[in-house]
């Protein structure tokens, strides 16, 4: 992957910095290789060394040249040149730093003893140059040895040398013998001043050193487990300067640019976009990041020979002063949790039609138990209407007006002479009580025939609205539309003996789904009715309740039952889809009423102590239209 910047496609990077000069380079052939491979601290020390070494072969070289033109000695300079000289050799050769430093202090410590006996100035112990020594040691070889050379040289310049000065009867006419042991007791105190301060350096600088060391582990610690959290992801991730030149790079992210470029991606070269088009719309975004915001966003990048998606962030990489000097960017392949996405969005929908239909059929079941209970009584009373017109005194009517007819002629000595005439009034009268019971009995049986007519005619009715307005909102009063949820149980809570209880606060109208929502009702009440059929409790109560929050913003309808309860282990899965207690359950009825509620804008939520303990199903909706 490659990113726009403002750097020129035609910029090169700036050559790198030459780490060493011409000179440190020959100082370097002159070590050996085991010191040559040391710390930069150490390397600067064993340059010096061969430096100083170098330095002195030269002075007395110089020195034995001029002294045999001065008609002097050479013999002590050639001599030094080559001790100076060994010194060299023995670096090129050794492995470590103590024989050659050790040759080289000796060299330094006898050439100034030396020159100040064989001189007999005593001006030369007494030099401050002197005091380099010490110092040089120290540096050199540590406080220990560096405590040795200084110690040598006190007692050979500062006390031997006072001493030979003044047994061999030399003096100084402008120097006092008493002032001439005070200056070399001063000199002795300087050359023990001058191992202290150098003893001193060195702690300070062992201690900084310690404490340099200790902060570039932490940080090389600290840079590997990044570098090996950025290696371990697949996800491409690189920062750059605001010149567009790349710093560092995953190997996710070089894959990516080779794939995408076909070349390597280099440190320390421009990391741009060759396509203007994309730097065209990654231009707002690198803006925004290089002000010191982060920036998401998405891109399509051809990978492989397919269109991919990525998902790209930006953010501002700040400097130590705290001003943003480049960006860092992680990118991550997001094709195909978007295809994902769109699959899971249309079986979201697919669910959303599924759960319509299954709560329509949840509602339809409820209408067609109620219907077949009402159809159960009106089949029943129908019965009993036919039983009673079987068995109806009619007949005996028939007979008494066929006899009648036949004395038509004689009614007057019929009614008085013939016995069955006699009986007559009786009969009638007997007959007529009895006819009367018969249509009191059925015309209440057709009473009840025409209520279930009625209710079948009711329960049809009110399934045909909500048909009609499923997925409009509506203004909808609660106790109504609970009421008709209710009345579609009404036959079976009655049969069941499950008595109701309302508890109905007043509550504003309602802007929601009529129909969704009557699912939801239907479907907890059905939940309800289930639980209080398998509870062996004889108070079986069946309680709704209205009750709106204090903020006034929401309305919670809660159906109780004091039926079989929920276990609380199955109370945090009991909205999953295909989860169910029951033996012929289907696990469908309260997922559906839970995704109906999130489409109310609402939430559909459960309770229960335990088993046999009743549950609440709680279902809060907002009150403001959505």
């Amino acid at each position: 992957m490659a990113l726009p910047s403002s750097a020129s496609p035609t910029q090169t990077a700036p050559p790198p910095p030459v780490s060493r000069s011409w000179l440190l380079a020959r100082l370097d052939s002159l070590l050996s290789e085991p010191l040559r491979k040391a710390l930069p601290a150490d390397l600067v020390r064993y340059r010096l060394l061969v430096g100083v070494a170098c330095f002195f072969v030269l002075f007395n070289t110089l020195y034995a040249l001029g002294a045999l033109w001065a008609g002097l000695p050479p013999a002590p300079s050639l001599v030094a040149s080559l001790l100076y000289m060994s010194v060299l050799v023995l670096a090129r050769r050794a492995s470590t730093i103590q024989p050659p430093s050790a040759l080289l202090l000796a060299c330094m410590a006898i050439a100034i003893i030396g020159a100040t006996f064989e001189g007999r100035v005593p001006f030369v112990s007494t030099h401050a140059i002197s005091t380099l020594i010490p110092v040089f040691a120290v540096y050199l070889a540590g406080a220990r040895v560096g405590f040795f050379v200084t110690l040598t040289l006190l007692i050979a310049l500062c006390v031997g040398y006072p001493l030979y000065f003044t047994l061999a009867g030399l003096s100084l006419p402008h120097l006092s013998p008493s002032l001439f042991w005070l200056m070399h007791l001063f000199s002795g105190l300087s050359l023990l001043g001058a191992w202290g301060i150098g003893a001193l350096h060195n702690t300070a600088r062992d201690a900084a050193q310690g404490s340099r060391e200790q902060t570039l582990k932490a940080l090389q610690q600290s840079e590997n487990k990044l570098s090996s959290l950025l290696e371990s992801t697949d996800d491409p991730a690189l920062s750059m300067d605001k010149e567009g030149r790349l710093i560092t790079a995953n190997a996710a992210a070089k894959q990516v640019h080779f794939q995408q470029f076909g070349k390597e991606a280099v440190v320390g070269q421009p990391f741009w976009v060759e396509e203007p088009e994309r730097a065209r719309r990654w231009a707002p975004y690198m803006a925004q990041a290089f002000s010191g915001q982060r920036v998401r966003f998405e891109d399509e990048f051809e990978l492989r020979g397919s269109l991919r998606l990525m998902d790209i962030s930006l953010s501002p990489l700040l400097g130590e002063d705290g001003q943003v000097v480049g960006l860092t960017l992680f990118a991550r392949d997001i094709t195909l949790r978007k295809e994902a996405e769109s699959r899971l969005g249309e079986m979201h929908r697919a669910l959303l039609d599924v759960s319509r239909q299954a709560g329509m059929a949840e509602v339809a079941t409820g209408v067609l138990h109620n219907v077949g209970n009402t159809l159960n009584s009106v089949n029943i009373s129908t019965g009993l209407v036919t039983d009673r017109l079987r068995a109806s005194r009619v007949s005996s009517l028939v007979r008494a007006a066929q006899l009648l007819h036949k004395h038509t002629a004689d009614l007057p000595t019929f009614f008085t002479q013939d016995p069955k005439g006699q009986m007559f009034p009786a009969f009638l009268l007997t007959l007529s009580r009895q006819l009367q019971e018969e249509r009191d009995a059925l015309l209440q049986e057709m009473r009840s025939l025409s209520e279930g007519v009625d209710h079948i005619k009711s329960i049809v009715s009110m399934q045909q609205r909500h048909a009609s307005t499923a997925g409009v909102q509506e203004q909808v009063e609660l106790p109504q539309l609970i009421d008709e949820a209710l009345r579609l149980h009404a036959a079976s809570f009655e049969q069941l003996g499950i008595r109701i209880e309302r508890d109905y606060a007043p509550v504003p109208p309602l802007s929601v789904d009529r129909h969704k929502l009557l699912q939801i009702l239907v479907n907890l009440m059905s939940n309800a009715r289930h639980a209080l059929m398998e509870s062996p409790r004889q108070d079986k109560r069946l309680i709704i309740g209205i009750r709106p929050e204090p903020d006034g913003n929401q309305v919670r309808i809660q159906v109780t039952d004091t039926g079989v309860g929920i276990a609380p282990e199955n109370l945090p899965r009991l909205f999953m889809q295909g989860f169910t207690t029951k033996r012929t359950g289907h696990g469908f009825g309260l997922h559906i009423s839970a995704l109906a509620a999130e489409e109310l804008r609402g939430r559909l939520s459960s309770e229960s102590p335990g088993l046999g303990q009743g549950a609440t199903f709680t279902l809060e909706l907002p009150l403001e239209p959505s």
